[in-house]
């Protein structure tokens, strides 16, 4: 069986960097190329120095040279929607970290891969232990009619709430049939953002990585949901996992969930 070619678009970031050093160790997988707008030589040279692949700031023109099977995308949603439109065209089937992606963003993904007839992965949270926390709380979210969300990330995060908390509360409430109840008055005030009936913190301290906290309610009792992110390295497994499954399906799958049956 041939390796599935890799093409990563990110690959000086903090994840991009983990992305290429992930794949590189995979004997299913080859990298052929990679992306930034920080690219400041022709090529990249790999993890373990036993070569290089070609390195640029222009994603047509690698795409067009490296031909890959898989374009893994961590970067800002700016970025993301040009790249699916490049990648599509060219039969590309895309993995997508990028979080802050709008509905109508995530719409215009799903029509590029159906028209194209390619796959495409797109996550709020690559950590298999924050899929696991999603579905916990998708479970209990039957049961308990409060609920709020405490999430906490680096300062040089982009987006608040994050991508995993919006996901995890709209989940929630969808596994329940309806939206939580909130307090009134003026317990209400000087609160976070509300979503679905499910309050959101965001905290934004250097220091922290990638955390969250769901919390749900009832009388006398509650009920407390939490994952934390150690180091980027967790997110690989989810990555890898994506990338072996997407060159297997068409149209958009969104979360990791939907590949690992739960």
């Amino acid at each position: 069986m041939k390796p599935i070619k890799v093409v990563v678009q990110g690959a000086l970031g903090k994840v991009g960097r983990e992305v290429v050093k992930a794949v590189s160790g995979e004997s299913e997988m080859q990298l052929v190329g990679a992306v930034d707008l920080k690219a400041a030589q022709d090529s990249l040279t790999l993890p373990d120095d036993s070569g290089s692949v070609p390195f640029s700031a222009d994603l047509g023109g690698i795409l067009a040279s490296c031909q890959p099977d898989v374009l893994v995308d961590f970067t800002i949603a700016q970025a993301t929607v040009p790249a699916v439109r490049l990648a599509t065209e060219k039969g590309v089937n895309l993995v997508i970290g990028t979080t802050g992606l709008t509905k109508d963003e995530l719409n215009e993904i799903d029509r590029l891969v159906k028209a194209h007839k390619v796959g495409a992965v797109v996550a709020p949270n690559f950590a298999l232990g924050a899929v696991l926390m999603i579905h916990l709380a998708k479970v209990a979210a039957k049961y308990l009619d409060y609920a709020e969300i405490i999430e906490l990330h680096h300062h040089l995060k982009a987006d608040a709430p994050s991508g995993t908390a919006l996901a995890t509360a709209k989940a929630m409430a969808a596994a329940r049939g309806k939206p939580f109840l909130q307090p009134t008055g003026k317990a209400a005030e000087s609160r976070g953002e509300p979503v679905e009936g499910v309050t959101i913190h965001s905290v934004r301290l250097p220091g922290l990585m990638a955390h969250q906290e769901v919390i749900l309610g009832g009388p006398g009792q509650t009920v407390s949901i939490r994952h934390d992110t150690i180091n980027r390295e967790c997110y690989m497994p989810g990555v890898m996992l994506a990338i072996k499954e997407v060159v297997k399906r068409q149209g958009l799958t969104y979360g990791l969930d939907t590949l690992l049956g739960l």
